[in-house]
């Protein structure tokens, strides 16, 4: 089937718009939506391209900060800041729970109403993130503390505002929650591919890099917006071997330009910034860094020639100049991206693929330690029969639900040695003989209970346990009220469960691993699949595994 729906995140921006622009003309999809932050550049983008779009390409202009929820994507950052309520809900969503974060979201929101075949992120995630500057938040935060320790009467509303600003500036926080909640929209909307236009943040030079976002150098803040763009693909390296779309990133290594050029009133952080007359005064043992505007003759707007180059900014002939020189950032054009953009989504090989470079680059499993690993299950057997002991979890690996499982696993496998067994026994008796195995083998329950795994006997009523018990987490308490449900939820999240339903569960996995055993009807190596064609014996860790990757979800997919 062709892709029918394209969305642009970062559509009426340089790259976006033209990546926008080649999708219509190359592959003539029925929608694309362009998505930007501003209202008047979305209308714009939409009125130019639908003037070069062929006949029957219908295209769609939203806006609005996809970063936050939907009751905040037109109000803007600072308006967000300024409201302690408002930072009380941005909390919640960076922090808090991520079903009600998913919710809210605009991002999921546009994905879920659009269903896109393609998304093409064209927009710069690492500025955006990194430039909320929690340098100075940190600074000012800082400050606020101090002066409270040394007497100062600073109004508790102001302190909350900073701190919470420094919070809610933090990177890798929002960038996570950002890729998760994107992740499970393009899930749920059945999205084919997700292409990444990233940055390598510094416009491909290195740490010495001589220019900044006009702050001075070196500057952090530059390099968080490296470091942060390149934990971006990190997520979606990641991303990429998960259940879901294809994942795929460009990551342009230089300067891009550019979108406009000509005689323009210059601006500074959206205001017109003014051609004053030059005062003279002489220096004292003081300089103000600001005077008033007032003070000085206004002789007219501050207009020059510029070339516009996106998110880099506006420069002059001699900013161009330098920045795009031999050995400085140098220049690519935003068509040129558009170009390798879509080539990528027709299924070509640009062999600029930053993430199919990773997954080349990476070092992955090998021959030599598969057969290692044979050789170290053997001698963790030897050593379990010699010392009596069962080898099972320490619950270092999480997470709880794997530690639970690890110990049922043992338990069937202790009483009745294969899955046969265990399907032709009641799960009454299974709980029995269950409950009568922890009470003889007082080493193996005791294992259990000190690792702070609780076991829950056959009546659900009672319990084992030792000085501690890992479910469920409540930090800071000690004591926790508990209700019915509440038991059942804490025993299926991270304790041995010995009632008899808990082993019909069991039961069902069992015959569900041998309905689905290729090696019941394909011959030679196509009929083993390491987790479900083992012998007809309860093997833990590969039983465990294949519960895993059903129930809790994570499969190994490259």
């Amino acid at each position: 089937m062709p892709d029918r729906t394209f969305v642009v995140l970062g559509g009426a921006g340089m790259v976006g718009y033209q990546v926008a622009h080649r999708i219509a003309v190359d592959l003539r999809p029925e929608r694309i939506v362009i998505v930007s932050l501003g209202e008047e550049e979305v209308a714009r983008a939409v009125d130019d391209l639908r003037a070069l779009a062929p006949p029957g390409v219908e295209i769609v202009g939203e806006w609005g900060d996809v970063f936050v929820r939907e009751e905040f994507t037109r109000i803007g950052r600072r308006a967000m800041i300024e409201d302690h309520g408002n930072r009380e809900k941005a909390f919640e969503d960076m922090l808090g729970p991520i079903d009600e974060a998913y919710e809210r979201s605009r991002l999921a929101g546009l994905v879920a109403a659009y269903r896109p075949d393609v998304v093409v992120d064209a927009i710069n995630t690492a500025t955006a993130i990194s430039y909320q500057d929690v340098y100075t938040s940190a600074i000012i935060a800082e400050r606020d503390i101090e002066a409270m320790l040394n007497g100062s009467l600073i109004p508790p509303n102001v302190v909350a505002e900073d701190i919470e600003t420094l919070i809610l500036s933090l990177t890798i926080p929002q960038l996570i929650r950002h890729v998760l909640i994107l992740l499970r929209a393009l899930r749920e909307a059945g999205t084919r591919m997700y292409l990444k236009v990233g940055t390598s943040g510094t416009g491909g030079m290195g740490l010495d890099i001589p220019f900044t976002h006009s702050e001075d150098r070196p500057s952090a803040r530059l390099l968080t917006k490296n470091a942060c763009a390149f934990a971006h693909t990190g997520l979606l390296f990641l991303m990429a071997r998960t259940d879901g779309p294809l994942v795929k990133e460009i990551k342009p290594s230089t300067l891009i330009g550019y979108s406009d050029l000509g005689y323009r009133t210059i601006r500074e952080k959206g205001r017109v910034v003014h051609r004053y007359a030059a005062r003279r005064e002489s220096l004292g043992d003081h300089l103000e860094l600001r005077l008033d505007p007032e003070g000085f003759e206004d002789e007219a707007e501050l207009q020059l020639p510029v070339i516009d180059t996106g998110e880099n900014g506006v420069f002059t002939k001699g900013e161009f100049e330098v920045v795009t020189a031999l050995g400085m950032m140098e220049m690519i054009t935003p068509e040129e991206i558009a170009r390798q953009v879509v080539r990528e989504i027709e299924g070509g090989n640009t062999g600029h693929d930053v993430i199919a470079a990773l997954d080349g680059a990476v070092l992955g499993p090998t021959y030599r330690a598969g057969v290692l690993r044979a050789r170290a299950m053997e001698e963790f057997s030897a050593i379990e029969d010699a010392t009596g002991t069962h080898s099972v979890a320490l619950g270092q690996l999480g997470p709880p639900e794997l530690s639970k499982l690890l110990w049922e696993a043992e338990l069937l496998r202790a009483l009745y040695g294969t899955p046969t067994r265990v399907l032709e026994t009641g799960p009454d008796t299974i709980a029995k003989d269950a409950d009568d195995l922890v009470a003889e083998r007082t080493g193996l329950r005791d294992t259990i209970t000190s690792l702070g795994l609780p076991i829950l006997g056959p009546d659900g009523a009672t319990l084992l346990r030792g000085p501690f018990v890992r479910i469920p987490e409540v930090p800071g308490q000690t004591v926790v009220p508990m209700t019915d449900a509440d038991r059942d939820a804490w025993a299926a999240k991270g304790w041995v469960d010995l009632r008899p339903c808990n082993w019909e569960k069991w039961q069902e996995r069992f015959r569900e691993m041998r309905e689905t055993r290729p090696g019941r009807t394909q011959r030679g190596s196509a009929g083993f699949a390491g987790e479900t064609s083992l012998r007809d014996e309860i093997e833990i860790g590969s039983v465990v595994a294949w519960v895993v990757a059903g129930e809790i979800g994570g499969r190994r997919v490259k």
